[in-house]
């Protein structure tokens, strides 16, 4: 073993291979410093967009398996693919608006478009629910 790391507390899952039972970490320490560059914003692709969003469409409110993606002031009128001016929208809630902004087609945004803030980032998504065994190790203002 290269004792890189110490496990701290237990998550309540487990692994199991077929000789062995490994309980899961939730908080290990590490005993080296490993320097990473930090990444200092969350990537803008189409599946964050939809966690922003909360997989809902963003005029109507429909949770739907269909989302796509709507320019709120749309590309065929100089608008650009950023963090605030899209949204994720159901097919009919597109098919509605067309090429017009949200105020033309008469209908409402929930909440306006911004760059998200997250704590976390990870290899699979980006995690805006804080484990409740990591708050004890976390300062105030992130939780």
């Amino acid at each position: 073993m290269h004792e890189i790391a110490e496990r701290i507390e237990d998550s309540q899952r487990i692994l199991r291979s077929s000789n062995h039972v490994f309980n899961v970490p939730s908080v290990i320490r590490l005993k080296k410093y490993v320097y990473r560059p930090h990444r200092l914003e969350v990537s803008f692709n189409r599946k964050n967009v939809f966690k922003r969003d909360e997989h809902s469409c963003q005029y109507c409110g429909t949770k739907s398996a269909e989302l796509t993606i709507d320019h709120v002031l749309p590309k065929s009128r100089g608008g650009k693919t950023t963090w605030n001016n899209v949204v994720c929208c159901c097919s009919k809630c597109n098919s509605k608006k067309r090429d017009r902004t949200p105020i033309e087609a008469n209908m409402l945004l929930r909440k306006k478009p911004s760059k998200p803030k997250f704590l976390f980032s990870s290899a699979f998504g980006v995690l805006n629910i804080i484990e409740p065994s990591w708050k004890k190790y976390l300062p105030k203002h992130a939780q």
